[in-house]
């Protein structure tokens, strides 16, 4: 097949584009012109585009050497490691790169970049976006079965027309039909966008044009041309706008209103734009909850669709960028030897828990070694670590096995004490800066939810005013978004506090058990415990909010409602979530690094639980570390008569309820 059109374009034959233009653009229900333009200024699909885009462009991307005969190392000294790491061109950023070619790549289907190389050495120098709007893609027969790529680029601003070669190009492809490029998803989806963009001008024509739009006046007879101009001028100057919605109309001579449209809420305006919103979330492959939709984000799901989306919308595109540059920048023979990869942690690749039950089967079974596992996850071999152990669960009744857990129940016992005094004092010292984050929190969502309130809800002036519990609620899901106000301020306070927290008690926890505290590090589970904890705030805090505004009959009622609500986080918030995480916290960090040191048991310790049947209960309680102590929906037994607790989730570690001072220790 041929990279170009032979034909020329002409009136009687216009080129496609053309005949797209005269039309309004893609061919789409809604009759709004899409193209990769427009689709952009839909803010659910410019959400979407962005939260991909701009992850993967955070992430670096590093060129590895391959050791022998095993392990890796960053390979600082090939020409690659700078132009994928730090700057692939004078202009831009590794980061500003990276988000060009993910933003072409999505929208257009495809991301090229030209390659620079050194003319005599066939160095590659630097890399350069190439706008996808002046860029064909074709393939080209150069033998007998035989194809090669080829890269019209046409600019006509600059004079600029060349064909480049495969050689001189790194090509980001999308999912598409021929091998070689990819669909584009706004071409796919314009009748979504078409809808989204036309329901979004449509809400703007109803308030520019005011009170009751698409009517008409009747006068029982006849008016000349100069009486009728006169009519609607003064009809629109009374009642057209904003400022003049609803006013009253006096209507003289006979003249009557008819309204001709629907009103919004027979038009179901608001459902519409929401559902678009998941609509645009589906074409993107993305979780609502990252575009902003937070109806279905809860604390059980936010961690799951959090995995969900690194598995299922970035993981496919970090293999599509690493194959690139292995297949289009790297020398076959450097194949064997290099490779580029992102920087993203285990736990962000997949499910961490499940992943380790695996590997503890492997090694508990003698078929997988330590560095086998270390190199499954790209971690480096250590001495020593390729002997294969003995499954103790062979040993006969009685015997090895017998000695060796009585040694870890004495050994248990003795760490209770140490264990309390340990968590407790880290506690201590870190409650007081959670509280005042806390605080500063609920400060912070008090001044902007109260600001809401008297600009969408309050009276004015002692006259009522239109109010707009939708607008309202529209402000408050922008507030509370996942990459909204809230959640990038408590992120700020929280990363940092809680990864210092953690790291002191793994310090401990890794002394606790005998490993070195070198071999331990929380930094990435942290980020991500702290994170997922943040998004639970923000989803708790915004759906208590809009529950409390939807759930009132009265405008007066809303305000109160609300209102009452903000009091009552100040009251409680910053205790409440204290006490949580100063007893989640250590649990959850100490079982995090017990399992990088190998510790296979834990046992569950009730403190403080004299009076609580639950606790009491799972008191002395043994597990393997990677199975809950209470599985989700299970149900512990009270000490009166039908009384249970119902776990809403699976629980590894304390607490188990609200109050819970419980810990567990290494067996």
């Amino acid at each position: 097949m041929g990279l170009m059109r032979s034909a020329l374009s002409g009136i009687a034959t216009p080129e496609k584009w053309v005949e797209d233009w005269m039309r309004g653009g893609s061919n789409n229900s809604a009759g709004i012109r899409v193209d990769q333009d427009t689709a952009l200024t839909y803010s659910p699909f410019f959400a979407g585009v962005r939260v991909l885009a701009e992850d993967l462009g955070a992430l670096p991307m590093f060129l590895y050497e391959r050791l022998e005969p095993r392990g890796k190392q960053r390979a600082t000294g090939h020409p690659l490691y700078a132009l994928l790491h730090d700057q692939p061109n004078p202009m831009m950023s590794a980061v500003q790169f990276k988000e060009t070619l993910m933003g072409h790549a999505i929208t257009w289907g495809n991301g090229v970049a030209y390659v620079v190389s050194n003319k005599r050495t066939g160095v590659i120098e630097e890399l350069w976006p190439l706008r996808p709007d002046r860029l064909t893609i074709g393939v080209k027969r150069t033998g007998p079965g035989q194809f090669e790529r080829r890269y019209r680029y046409d600019d006509d601003v600059n004079g600029i027309h060349v064909t480049l070669l495969p050689h001189e190009v790194l090509h980001i492809a999308g999912l598409g039909f021929d091998g070689v490029s990819g669909y584009s998803v706004v071409t796919l989806a314009a009748n979504a966008i078409g809808l989204g963009l036309a329901t979004e001008h449509h809400g703007a024509k109803v308030f520019s044009n005011g009170a009751a739009p698409g009517g008409a006046l009747s006068h029982p007879g006849n008016l000349s041309p100069e009486a009728r101009h006169r009519m609607a001028d003064d009809w629109e100057n009374i009642h057209k706008g904003i400022d003049r919605a609803h006013r009253v109309a006096i209507l003289e001579e006979g003249v009557t209103f008819q309204q001709v449209g629907i009103s919004n809420d027979d038009a179901q305006f608001l459902e519409t734009r929401k559902l678009q919103v998941t609509e645009m979330a589906r074409w993107l492959r993305l979780p609502p909850h990252k575009i902003g939709d937070l109806d279905r984000a809860t604390f059980s799901n936010i961690e799951q669709q959090q995995l969900d989306y690194i598995q299922g919308a970035l993981n496919i595109w970090f293999v599509r960028w690493e194959q690139a540059v292995l297949t289009q920048l790297l020398l076959p023979e450097e194949r064997t030897t290099f490779y580029a990869e992102f920087l993203v942690d285990s736990l962000l690749r997949g499910d961490t828990a499940a992943r380790y039950a695996a590997y503890a089967i492997g090694r508990q079974w003698g078929w997988l070694s330590a560095n086998d596992v270390r190199e499954r996850e790209n971690m480096n071999p250590v001495e020593g670590g390729d002997a294969y152990l003995v499954p103790l669960n062979m040993v006969p009744a009685g015997g090895e096995r017998g000695a060796l857990e009585s040694n870890a129940m004495r050994r248990a016992r003795l760490m209770r004490g140490r264990a309390s005094t340990v968590r407790d004092k880290l506690a201590d010292a870190y409650g007081p800066k959670i509280r005042e984050s806390v605080t500063e929190l609920v400060e912070f969502e008090v001044e902007k939810v109260t600001a809401l309130v008297a600009q969408h809800l309050e009276p004015d002036r002692g006259r009522l005013r239109t109010r707009s519990l939708s607008g309202f609620l529209t402000a408050l899901s922008a507030l509370y978004a996942t990459d909204g106000p809230v959640a990038e301020m408590l992120g700020e306070l929280w990363v940092p506090l809680f990864s210092v927290f953690a790291a002191d008690v793994a310090a401990d926890a890794a002394e606790e058990v005998g490993a070195e505290d070198e071999d331990i590090d929380l930094t990435v589970w942290a980020r991500a415990y702290a994170l997922a904890h943040v998004a639970y705030q923000v989803a708790s805090s915004y759906g208590q909010l809009r529950s409390a505004a939807q759930s009132a009959d009265t405008p007066e009622a809303i305000v109160s409602d609300v209102l009452a609500r903000l009091a009552k986080w100040e009251d409680e918030k910053p205790d409440k979530v204290t006490r949580w995480e100063t007893t989640q916290l250590p649990n959850a960090a100490a079982r995090e690094a017990w399992r990088d040191a190998g510790v296979k048991r834990i046992q569950w310790v009730a403190r403080g639980s004299e009076n609580c049947p639950y606790c009491k209960k799972l008191d002395g309680t043994v597990r393997e570390i990677e199975d809950p102590f209470v599985a989700k929906g299970d149900e512990i037994d009270g000490d009166e008569e039908g009384q249970k607790l119902t776990a809403k989730r699976d629980t590894f570690h304390p607490p188990v309820h609200a109050g819970c001072q419980c810990q567990v220790i290494p067996l």
